[in-house]
């Protein structure tokens, strides 16, 4: 490095190397300056200097520098990987990785070029490379035990438990016997808790016991050596060891869940449908009893019971959990209860639980059975609970009217008009639900969540501008939009991007779900920091978790929603493209030239105005400079603040495929993946891929409405087509025509005849009459009529407990607004789109 310069200028070139790793960056560009003005042509300096204004955010002149390094010492290590760090910094990974590899045929035993290459390896999942680099590194470098470490990962990674086993037992046969010191003891703790997951990973179970047993003094951690140990004996039917373990997990921390599950299952009275017998539930009811005289403050020992217990013992149990906690005013309260509601019978008795429960404190002051005097405040979150219960089973006039007795019992409890919101919005007022929530907000200014539920209202309601000025409120100063971009904040980018799409502005609310996915972008991104830190500090369980939940990064919710969302922008794209520039010019031309001149001065002055604002802004973040030269708070202008350039693509259903991908991988066993995929393929004439998506359909749910829909929709585009020309097209047609009979839903059935079977089959359900219908309207477009009375001849069921808990209509507001939406968009009938937002409204 630096050896073919005199021994001034090597020197020189090692400040260079110097005050890059201590970021001093113009003491860096000064020392390779002096270097470069008597050997100008010097590779390895030009490279370093590249290298080092790279750092300063100065790329262009970086990359001219290190190319031109690189060409004038192509045989040069150093220059190589220059290269790589320069295409690192950029997230060229795989550019990278070729650039360290080119160095490492010069210099096969350079220990940094090998550790940076490993790095990328994991980081891309190269397992195999990984291994074979971590193994070179090991054989370098045997007496330092990260190698040793990054070796076991190396192999865990790649599929190989049992010898990344044998290599963290070699690596301990190479230490001492009174290691380790006193410092590193955690670390090594750790590396044997990380021994023992593999173990117990490999089905190794009594070896692991056994090396539990023997190292138990050399593991520092041990609530997690008791969780792991818990484990073990339970997977080793152990269950009476097991019992004392679960147990003083129990005596450590009473409420959590995990532990009473173990414990349950330690006693063979655990089920994973929580399905019980008569008798098991009577030992569960004794267990927790029993455990309730040992743990009388545990809430979890009191609310588990709910979950197994039925009929009078329900009740009883339910009543002694509810009643001290209106007596303190949890709001929270039927947040915990609502999981009881999916089974069968408790909201019936919750109701009448809970109505006796207010009718008692009305009448006399107290608790059913109590003589104790109630304070004030438990008539009103009574109340509270009530109507939380009447929106959860859809009756929102009785919710509402139990609300509002609580407001008028005492007016300053921020979480009644809160509720009240939400039951507002349930029942489909989302402007007043957005109001509620902005009064909500406005009697405690100070609290982030009142504000957060305000602008998630706001945003439902379409109310965009108001919600962001709302957002901003709890941001820095400065950008404040930005702000939220760079808070991650993917709840209301999404809720933005949804209220977009909704009025037709695609610019923006592509721009909205496209922010989210590159905050997943930036997720994956972020690991690349804890592969050398985690093998370091030997944090290698969460490090190994770390690396599976970034696997299935794309398959979150926000992701999910986000690349749905901007598929569905493109398709719309593709379906009403946006105006070209000439399109909009052609139309002003036809204007009036007073109204011409006129546009055209609003557009200049809105031009002019945006690029002034720019400036502004540039000047504002880009001002500042750090003593090592690199630019602060510098912060990209948005030149694309309404989308408008995203509009501007040439092939939306390419763009479409894209995101496309990404969910058939990620998230194969959603409906909405494949609807997309049918979607987009029919448009795109991909009839093989589109019937694929039908497939997967019909075999996740193929009682679905809107599988039905594509099973129609495809096989009637098909019968559409010109008979088969080309071989290719004869290939298609032939695997059409093998398939369709394997099909249950159309077997020896023309496609009128599986579409009523389809309406017969679900003629109670709201939306399978409205999928029917459509595909009626689509097979024979003359009975519109028709279909449209299928659709107004629907009846919203009742569902009925008992004479306590009253009407429960079964159709829901989301459904009832894809009917309306339906009539107007598909069928083009406003009367009956009219009527049917009228009934609608009547019976929900």
């Amino acid at each position: 490095m630096g050896s073919s310069l005199p021994p001034k200028e090597a020197n020189l070139f090692k400040v260079i190397v110097k005050s890059y790793e201590t970021k001093q960056y113009k003491k860096g560009l000064k020392a390779a300056d002096a270097i470069l003005k008597k050997f100008p042509e010097h590779g390895e300096t030009l490279s370093m200097k590249g290298l080092t204004l790279n750092c300063m955010d100065r790329k262009s002149e970086a990359y001219e520098l290190v190319r031109r390094g690189l060409k004038n010492d192509l045989k040069s290590h150093v220059c190589w990987h220059v290269y790589g760090l320069l295409y690192r910094s950029d997230r060229e990974y795989r550019e990278a990785i070729k650039c360290y590899r080119n160095a490492l045929k010069i210099d096969p035993d350079n220990i940094e070029i090998l550790r940076d290459l490993s790095l990328l390896q994991v980081q891309m999942r190269d397992l195999t490379g990984f291994v074979e680099t971590r193994q070179q590194l090991l054989s370098l470098k045997p007496n330092h035990r990260m190698n040793w470490i990054g070796f076991a990962v190396a192999h865990h990674l790649n599929s190989n438990a049992l010898k990344a086993v044998d290599i963290l037992e070699a690596y301990e046969g190479t230490l001492e016997d009174d290691y380790p010191p006193e410092n590193e003891r955690y670390e090594h703790g750790e590396m044997l808790l990380y021994k023992i997951s593999l173990l117990e990973e490999c089905g190794l179970l009594d070896r692991a016991l056994e090396e539990m047993h023997r190292k138990e003094a050399k593991i520092v951690d041990k609530l997690a050596f008791k969780e792991q140990m818990a484990s073990i004996v339970l997977k080793l039917g152990l269950f009476e060891e097991g019992e004392k373990i679960y147990r003083s997990l129990l005596f450590m921390n009473s409420d959590n869940y995990r532990y009473f599950i173990g414990l349950q299952k330690c006693l063979g009275l655990y089920s994973e449908k929580g399905v019980y017998t008569s008798d098991e539930i009577e030992r569960l009811d004794a267990l927790y009893k029993s455990l309730r005289e040992q743990y009388s403050w545990s809430s979890a020992i009191k609310r588990i019971p709910l979950d197994f217990l039925e009929g009078d013992a329900f009740r009883e149990a339910a009543d002694n959990y509810v009643r001290p906690l209106l007596t303190k005013g949890v709001p929270s309260l039927f947040s915990d209860l609502s999981p009881l509601y999916e089974r069968n019978g408790k909201a019936a008795i919750l109701e009448q639980l809970f109505l006796h429960l207010e009718h008692s404190i009305k009448s006399t002051g107290c608790f059913p059975g109590s003589s104790k005097k109630e304070p004030p405040s438990t008539i009103m979150w009574t109340l509270f609970l009530v109507s939380q219960h009447y929106d959860r089973r859809g009756q929102y006039s009785l919710a509402l009217a139990k609300i509002d007795e609580a407001i008028e019992h005492t007016p300053t409890v921020i979480d009644l008009y809160s509720i009240k919101g939400r039951i507002l919005e349930n029942a489909g007022d989302l402007p007043a639900a957005a109001a509620l929530a902005d009064e909500a907000r406005s009697m405690d200014l100070a609290d982030r969540y009142l504000n957060t539920e305000c602008v998630m209202r706001m945003l439902q309601a379409d109310q965009v501008g108001l919600a962001e000025k709302t957002a901003v409120l709890f941001t820095k100063d400065g950008d404040q939009h930005n702000n939220l971009h760079d808070m991650q904040c993917m709840w209301y980018e999404l809720a933005s991007g949804e209220s977009y799409f909704r009025q037709g502005d695609l610019g923006r609310a592509l721009k909205n779900y496209l922010a989210v996915e590159k905050h997943y972008s930036d997720m994956t991104e972020d690991q690349f920091d804890f592969h050398s830190y985690c093998l370091r500090k030997m944090t290698l369980r969460a490090y190994v978790s770390m690396l599976k939940f970034q696997d299935q990064l794309h398959s979150h919710e926000y992701f999910h929603k986000a690349a749905v969302g901007t598929i569905r922008c493109y398709i719309k794209l593709h379906d009403f493209p946006s105006k070209s520039a000439t399109e909009e010019g052609d139309e002003m031309s036809q204007l009036p030239p007073s109204q011409r001149k006129k546009m055209r001065q609003k557009q200049k002055k809105a031009e002019a105005r945006a690029k002034k604002e720019a400036e502004e802004r540039n000047e504002d973040t880009t001002s500042g400079t750090s003593k090592s030269g690199k630019r602060q708070n510098s912060r990209p202008v948005d030149l694309d603040p309404h989308g408008k350039k995203l509009l501007q693509v040439e092939d939306p259903l390419l763009e479409a495929t894209k995101y496309l991908k990404l969910l058939q991988s990620n998230s194969a066993n959603s409906l909405e993946t494949h609807i997309l995929s049918f979607e987009v393929n029919m448009r795109k004439q991909k009839i093989l891929l589109a019937f694929q998506a039908v497939k997967h359909l019909l075999k996740l749910n193929e009682n679905d409405p809107d599988c039905h829909r594509c099973l129609i929709k495809f096989f009637h585009k098909v019968s559409s087509l010109t008979s088969p020309e080309t071989d290719s097209e004869k290939l298609v047609w032939n695997v059409l025509v093998a398939e369709r009979p394997h099909i249950s839903q159309l077997s020896g059935k023309s496609l009128i005849e599986a579409n009523q079977s389809f309406l017969e089959k679900h003629k109670d359900s709201l939306m399978h009459r409205a999928a029917a219908a459509e595909m009626l309207y689509v097979l024979e477009p003359d009975k519109k009529l028709d279909a449209i009375m299928l659709i107004e001849d629907s009846k919203n069921t009742i569902a009925m407990g008992n004479d306590a808990l009253g009407p429960v209509n079964i159709w829901k507001r989301q459904d009832c607004i894809a009917v309306h939406k339906l009539l107007e968009d598909v069928f083009k009938d406003h009367g009956s789109a009219s009527r049917w937002r009228a009934w609608a409204l009547r019976s929900i």
